[in-house]
């Protein structure tokens, strides 16, 4: 009789014995689930310049400077090809080339000659030479990639597109290793500690003037196609480049 007992209660123990391990992984995630909830606020209170950093190393800023560069002279090649716009110095470079005929990359790099000055009053030498290496590269990039791609036949929507997106991509690559294509943002940041002329306001209005020009050159469709594209450009930095995402330094 024992033994038929001891048998029938066998089950019932290796049941409990079963769902022991299965109860502490649920209490053990409930724990942890609460833990992370208390965290989150915390880690949103921290300031981005409490969070660590990990420096770049040499060879990862030069890696990051061709890829950037490249992605933007290709963006510049399909603008070109459209007869699209950009913002800052390269809409004004572009504007130049669809005037005179002249390279993008010789009036691009001709135009941040200006700016050099006060990059380095308003930036230092550091920030400056990564800006003159960044923007001989990006001249000389657009001017041979042309030989490297050949465009039979493009859709300027795609352009846009596909143009905006690399130079987006392209801008947020060298603005994560402190590197800046020069030109009307460094003018800003300049008058903005000068003047105390807010920068993004100086930015928006030479985007402005580069927009009413290109009413004299283009047609009423680039003109649209090239405001989609600098939105495309413009939500690519922003969504990507937000404080405390992002802990490389250079």
């Amino acid at each position: 009789m024992s033994d038929k007992r001891s048998e029938s209660q066998r089950p019932k123990d290796d049941e409990k014995i079963a769902a022991a391990p299965q109860d502490d992984a649920a209490q053990a995630s409930h724990d942890a689930g609460e833990s992370a909830e208390n965290v989150r606020p915390e880690l949103e209170d921290v300031e981005p310049e409490d969070l660590p950093q990990d420096p770049h190393r040499p060879h990862e800023d030069v890696l990051a400077m061709l890829l950037g560069t490249l992605l933007v002279a290709l963006g510049v090649n399909f603008y070109s090809q459209a007869m699209l716009l950009a913002g800052s110095t390269a809409g004004l470079a572009l504007l130049a080339q669809y005037v005179t005929g002249l390279g993008f990359g010789g009036m691009f790099f001709v135009i941040n000659l200006p700016f050099y000055y006060l990059a380095i009053k308003r930036m230092g030498w550091s920030f400056t030479l990564r800006t003159f290496i960044a923007t001989a590269l990006l001249s000389l990039f657009a001017f041979l990639t042309p030989g490297w791609v050949d465009i039979a036949s493009l859709n300027p929507v795609y352009a846009a597109v596909i143009g905006g997106s690399l130079l987006g991509i392209g801008l947020l690559v060298l603005i994560r290793h402190r590197t800046s294509l020069g030109g009307i943002n460094i003018l800003a940041l300049y008058l903005q500690e000068r003047f105390g002329w807010r920068a993004g306001l100086v930015q928006l209005g030479v985007d402005m003037l580069i927009l009413g020009l290109s009413f004299l050159v283009l047609e009423p469709n680039g003109i649209a196609l090239s405001v989609l594209g600098a939105v495309i450009m413009n939500l690519i930095i922003a969504l990507n480049h937000k404080p405390g995402r992002y802990i490389g330094v250079s």
